[in-house]
């Protein structure tokens, strides 16, 4: 529904619903089917997704979803959703016998690929690059989850955990305002105290100085 809503806000037409309904709703699990290359996306065989989706690109068109209610409940089933594709995603990989990184990597893209694509229709930076509390994060950590279950014999146990870790830090992330920190935060103008900076580059100063000049007073050899 998502993609319903973010397409009334940029006023789009029915077209335009349509399309970020599916894919919001469907791109994820298309591009994880894609690169698994184990023949046609299920969201194309299973005429459920497209009906999912169309349904809701639908009922956004003509009902404005909106108000405290929606602002409650909404972040809820977001979060609950982010939980069941990353382990949907995780755990397809895995049945076709790849290994524990592959899985992760296409359990978080299952749940946040296809808001990618949408904002990247819309000319937008995909939010989950930065900028918002911790998405991709949270799915990265629920197919991990999973990942670690399944190795143990315990799929069933896992999908529940990665919905439940996948969820949980989605909610927690945004209750407590957690986001990653840019590269920033990371360099050495932050890391290092400001007097420690300006004596290192004071002593570069002086450094270059001594090696521009020829005469750095030591007594030259006498003459021959």
């Amino acid at each position: 529904m998502l993609g319903g809503v973010i397409a009334r806000r940029e006023k789009l037409d029915p077209v335009g619903f349509a399309t970020l309904a599916v894919m919001s709703g469907l791109g994820g699990g298309m591009i994880r089917d894609t690169l698994l290359q184990k023949g046609t996306p299920l969201a194309l065989t299973d005429p459920a997704y497209l009906t999912t989706a169309l349904v809701a690109a639908f009922v956004t068109y003509l009902v404005r979803v909106e108000g405290k209610v929606w602002h409650r409940l909404w972040p809820i089933i977001d979060a609950l959703a982010l939980g069941c594709w990353a382990a949907a995603g995780a755990q397809r990989t895995l049945s076709f016998d790849l290994g524990w990184l592959p899985a992760i990597l296409l359990g978080t893209i299952t749940a946040v690929g296809g808001g990618a694509l949408r904002d990247i229709v819309l000319r937008q930076v995909p939010s989950v690059f930065g900028g918002t509390t911790l998405y991709a994060t949270a799915a990265t950590a629920g197919s991990g989850a999973l990942v670690i279950l399944y190795a143990l014999g315990y799929p069933t146990a896992g999908a529940l955990a990665a919905l439940v870790i996948g969820a949980g830090l989605c909610l927690v992330a945004r209750w407590r305002g957690w986001v990653m920190p840019h590269a920033d935060a990371w360099s050495p103008a932050r890391l290092v105290p400001a007097r420690y900076r300006y004596r290192y580059r004071r002593r570069g100063i002086e450094i270059d100085r001594a090696a521009d000049d020829p005469d750095d007073g030591r007594p030259s050899d006498p003459p021959a």
